[in-house]
């Protein structure tokens, strides 16, 4: 994606844009009044376009602003470790989040808003329940099939899976949702959220 960044020269950010019919006249137009605004309106556009395909790719859903979240509600909440997830330094750091607690306090609008700010901060993101991303990949017919639909899980830089131990697992989902944080372990970042410790996701 393109993208502006003050140290580029207006030529490095038609370049980047892939404006190869002006780069050819160039000599001819750089001292054009309407030049730098062209530019500046493509940027924006392709900025736009890209969110856009982000938020669509990313399911994410309907989801209630952070700024709605009542921090009174759950008995037990650390909130300043939560307004730090924000800073998506986790993302930078390749590291995963856990949002363990029972249902209704919220782990879900948290998640929701994580892979929000993330998408707007130019990162591509998936949002999953545990039981829907699950039921799909076992029901894959083949290994072939199945490598390629794990793609879709491992391959975002950001991947939710939400309701993780609200339903009982059999080795088979066990091991599949083992081949996708294995898979995405240290290289990219997963969000998971669940009412269980993780010894307990199997019973």
């Amino acid at each position: 994606m393109a993208t502006k960044t003050p140290d580029a020269t207006l030529r490095e950010r038609a370049a980047a844009l892939g404006l190869y019919g002006l780069l050819a006249r160039w000599h001819a137009i750089e001292a054009e009044p309407w030049l730098r605004p062209l530019i500046e309106a493509e940027e924006d556009e392709r900025c736009r376009r890209s969110l856009a395909r982000r938020l669509e790719g990313a399911k994410i859903g309907a989801f209630k602003p952070i700024a709605d979240f009542d921090w009174t509600h759950p008995r037990k909440i650390d909130r300043e470790a939560i307004e730090a997830l924000f800073e998506l330094d986790f993302l930078r750091e390749h590291t995963n989040v856990v949002l363990i607690g029972s249902g209704g306090v919220g782990k879900t609008m948290i998640a929701r808003n994580l892979a929000h700010r993330a998408i707007r901060a130019g990162h591509t993101v998936r949002v999953v329940e545990a039981a829907q991303m699950l039921g799909d990949l076992a029901a894959q017919p083949d290994t072939t099939r199945l490598r390629k639909r794990l793609r879709r899980y491992t391959s975002p830089a950001l991947l939710v899976v939400d309701e993780v131990g609200y339903m009982s697992y059999g080795q088979g989902y066990a091991d599949l949702l083992f081949q996708v944080v294995s898979q995405r372990y240290q290289r990219l970042s997963t969000i998971v959220t669940t009412n269980r410790i993780f010894s307990e996701w199997q019973e």
